[in-house]
Formats: structure tokens, C-alpha cells, sequence
């Protein structure tokens, strides 16, 4: 049970304006804290945030974060976008003010049970299922976290029988105290965001937090085919529960895993038949480990085989994760702009068997692109380069597969579209983040489908598509 940490009249910092900056601060000050938000961005910049915030009483600090800021503070929440090793934040851990992320502010205030779900890749596609899940069975479910939806926003809307579905980020992670998932599931572990965590180890050790608070009345949920997830058995104090679509569980393991063409689920030495894999409707193999983990979960919350199944069969894929967005001249598009990792574009990759267009390129995240060439070699016929990171992919790439240049999105869909022929695919999955030219990956998405959309429609197009 949420304890409802007493924050009234305390002075409490809200470092960054992202989405859940604005939904803690806004929840503090409901509460009766004095709040001061601070922003590295320029007031012009943020004016669409600024005036609600003020009309809340929130002191607003914009261009940068002052020393006397931090300083004066009985609280600091900081963003996840917001590095945990910033020198302020480091002066302020030394003076002895506590230090938390949004998420564990809301877990002082979360009722009901908590599913956290966290990897490299598949979290959201995972998170959303698993909340569909839930529902389906008939129980009370809300979804939010890294999804989309900050985790305090759920907060007024959930009960002791709630269960919390909550997508949570290695940048969450680092900033929990007593964050307390009664699931915790990592889908995978593989290189990303090294620009921010400085290396794969500390990256790992942010992901293995989901962990620490659990008990032997908690389940872990980790991937057997994965060796990042695997790797953190060792870590678990919680029940392990397994999913693996290359073996099947035997013995006392309990989990997900697929035979015969059939996903089952193991318990207590017993093998229960939930359904074919052939009626998932998702692209790719990872889709079908993140069905797995959801399957999993499904059970472990109560769910049975039937309402699992009649779930899976309806979903369809999350927006800009490998989803389909045109079918032109007989080449598919497809847009899977959350592949911001090399491992995920990958993923992408190998979910087509060949005759592809790649879309690459953004902010690197100090990533190895020559990971990919292998599978580039047998399947991608063109990579198009794109944002700040296009010279560092071309040196990377360009021994297995033809490069074009092309600097912007909208003249690398044009490229792609002119050269592509019936039965190719033109797919967007740039193993880069989006900040070089676009809000974030969602912009960046729908940026995409706005241009094919174009490209369908010769009166919008311009007269080079008539």
C-alpha cells in the first residue's frame, strides 16, 4: 500500500519540463508543496508550459539551473531526460536532500499492484499488451510510465485492486528508492544509451534495479534466449518465472515458451495450451518474445488461456513499431521509428526477408553500426542516411551495402520511393535517437507517414508524382 509520502508545505525542485516534470510538479503543488520547476531550455522555448504552471503558484526557472535553486530544497524530482551525475545533483545528494525520479514519487502515492516492464527493446509493444491483457479479464488496469503516460498522472485513478502496468526506462531506474513491482519483467538487454550510461555494465546494473525492492512474494520474468536478461538471475530475490520461444521449459521452471508451432505456459510440472503462434498478428520474432512475456504475466495476474488468447489475436501493432503504414506501386512501408538502438533495427530488419530500404540515422548513442552488416549484406539493398549521425553510419556500413546520403527524412522517403520496385520494403528503423531533427521518436514517426501519405496522394505530392 502506497504510504502517500506528507509533502505539504515542503520546498520541492522539479529539474526538466518533459511530460512528467510537468505532471509531478502539477501534482505537488496540488498537494500543498512549494514548488519551483527549473529548465535548462529558454522561457521562449517552454511558453507552452509556463502558463499553467504559473497559474498553480509554481516558481518557473528557465536557461539553466541555479546553484541557490537546487540548494534551497527539501525535495528534488528530476525528469528522466535530466543525467542523475549532474553537478548540482551531485551537491544537492552531499547536502543530504533526497534525490528521486517521478516514478518513485508515484509510487509513495500508486495503489494496487505494480507489473514494470523494462529492456532495450519491445517495452511498450510488451506494456500495452500485457495492459490489454489484464483488462480483458476483467480487472481494474491502467497503464502509463516510459508508454507515454506519467506514472503520477494514474495516480488519482487507482485503487487497492488496481493493477498498474508501468513501462519503466534504465533513466527511471537509476532515480528509485522504494519502487516495488510485483512483476517485474526484463524483455532484453543489449547496447543503448551508452552516451549516457558510459557502459554496458552500468547500463545493466540500472536495468537490475526493477529488482531490488522485490521480495519472495514478487516474480522476476526473465528471457532465456536473451543473455543480457538471462544474466540477471543472479540478481532475483523474487520468484523466477522464464519465457524462451527456441526451447521448451522442463522441470520446476515455470514461464512461457513455444513447441510445436504452440505457445504454452509452464506451472507446477504442468503444460497448459494457450495458443498457435500462427494467430499473432505482429511482424517479427521479437514480437513473438514480447507475446511470451506477456502471456506470462497474463497468468500470473489471473488470466486464462482463453481471454489471453482472444487478446493477442485482436492486437495490433503500437504506433511507429513496425507498423504498416502504405502499401504503394507494390512496395510496403513501414515505419518503426522506436527502433532508436542498433539491436532494434535489427530486430526490424530480420523481420522481412529481404529486398529492403533502410532508413538510418539521427543522434548517435555511441552505437556500433557494423553490428548490422552481416544482415545487411543478405537483406537491405539500399541504406539511406539520415540526421547527425549519417558520416558515421556510412564509414560503418558501406563495405556491405550501397549508401545514398540523403541529410533529411522527407529527401530520404523521396529516394526510396523512386528507386524501390513491386515487393520491396521501404522501412524507417534508424538505430539512432531523434533529437537531431525532431521532438522525439513519435515526431519523427509521424513525419514519416505524413510523407508516404504525400507520396499516395499525387495532388499533395507535387506535380514530379503525377
Amino acid at each position: 500500500m502506497a504510504d502517500g509520502m506528507d509533502v505539504k508545505g515542503k520546498r520541492v525542485l522539479v529539474v526538466g519540463l518533459g511530460k512528467s516534470g510537468v505532471a509531478s510538479a502539477q501534482f505537488l503543488a496540488l498537494r500543498g508543496a512549494r514548488v519551483t520547476v527549473s529548465d535548462t531550455r529558454s522561457r521562449d522555448e517552454l511558453k507552452s508550459q509556463i502558463p499553467a504552471l504559473l497559474d498553480r503558484g509554481i516558481a518557473v526557472e528557465t536557461g539553466g539551473h541555479g546553484e541557490r535553486t537546487f540548494r534551497d530544497q527539501d525535495l528534488i524530482v528530476v525528469s528522466p531526460g535530466v543525467p542523475s551525475d549532474l553537478p548540482q545533483l551531485v551537491k544537492a545528494r552531499a547536502q543530504g536532500i533526497p534525490v528521486i525520479g517521478e516514478i518513485e514519487l508515484a509510487a509513495h502515492f500508486l495503489q494496487g499492484k505494480i507489473v514494470a516492464i523494462t529492456g532495450s527493446n519491445g517495452k511498450t509493444t510488451t506494456t500495452t499488451l500485457c495492459g490489454d491483457l489484464i483488462a480483458s479479464s476483467s480487472q481494474r488496469t491502467l497503464v502509463g510510465g516510459n508508454i507515454g503516460t506519467p506514472v503520477i498522472l494514474l495516480v488519482d485513478d487507482s485503487t487497492a485492486d488496481t493493477i498498474n502496468v508501468i513501462e519503466v526506462s534504465s533513466f527511471q531506474l537509476e532515480t528509485i528508492e522504494t519502487f516495488h513491482p510485483h512483476i517485474a519483467v526484463v524483455l532484453n538487454i543489449t547496447p543503448d544509451h551508452l552516451d549516457r550510461h558510459g557502459s554496458l555494465e552500468a547500463y545493466t546494473a540500472a536495468k537490475a534495479r526493477i529488482f531490488e525492492n522485490q521480495d519472495n512474494a514478487d516474480y522476476a520474468v526473465l528471457n532465456v534466449d536473451d543473455a543480457g536478461s538471462l544474466g540477471l538471475e543472479s540478481r532475483v530475490k523474487s520468484r523466477l518465472v522464464w519465457f524462451t520461444r527456441k526451447q521448451p521449459l522442463t522441470g520446476n521452471r515455470q514461464g512461457a515458451f513455444v513447441r510445436d508451432g504452440q505457445i504454452y505456459w509452464r506451472q507446477n510440472g504442468n503444460d497448459e495450451d494457450v495458443m498457435p503462434v500462427s494467430e499473432i498478428t505482429l511482424k517479427g520474432a521479437h514480437n513473438l518474445e514480447n507475446v511470451l512475456a506477456a502471456v506470462a504475466v497474463g497468468r500470473l495476474c489471473g488470466c486464462d488461456a482463453v481471454s489471453i488468447r482472444n487478446a493477442v489475436r485482436k492486437f495490433k501493432a503500437v504506433e511507429h513499431r513496425l507498423q504498416h503504414v502504405a502499401t504503394l506501386g507494390g512496395v510496403e512501408y513501414y515505419n518503426d521509428s522506436k527502433a532508436t538502438n542498433v539491436d532494434a533495427t535489427i530486430k526490424a530488419i530480420e523481420s522481412f526477408p529481404g529486398n529492403i530500404h533502410l532508413i538510418l540515422g539521427g543522434k548517435d548513442k555511441d552505437s556500433d553500426y557494423t553490428l548490422m552488416n552481416s544482415l545487411l549484406r543478405q537483406r537491405v539493398k539500399r541504406v539511406y542516411t539520415i540526421g547527425a549521425a549519417a558520416e558515421k553510419i556510412r564509414a560503418h556500413v558501406q563495405s556491405a551495402v550501397e549508401v545514398l546520403p540523403c541529410r533529411t527524412l522527407d529527401s530520404a522517403v523521396e529516394r526510396a520511393h523512386d528507386l524501390a520496385k513491386a515487393g520491396d520494403i521501404v522501412l524507417l528503423a534508424p538505430a539512432c535517437s531523434s533529437f537531431d531533427q525532431f521532438e522525439n521518436y513519435e515526431h519523427r514517426g509521424r513525419t514519416f507517414r505524413s510523407l508516404v501519405e504525400r507520396l499516395a496522394n499525387p495532388a499533395v505530392a507535387g506535380p514530379e508524382r503525377r
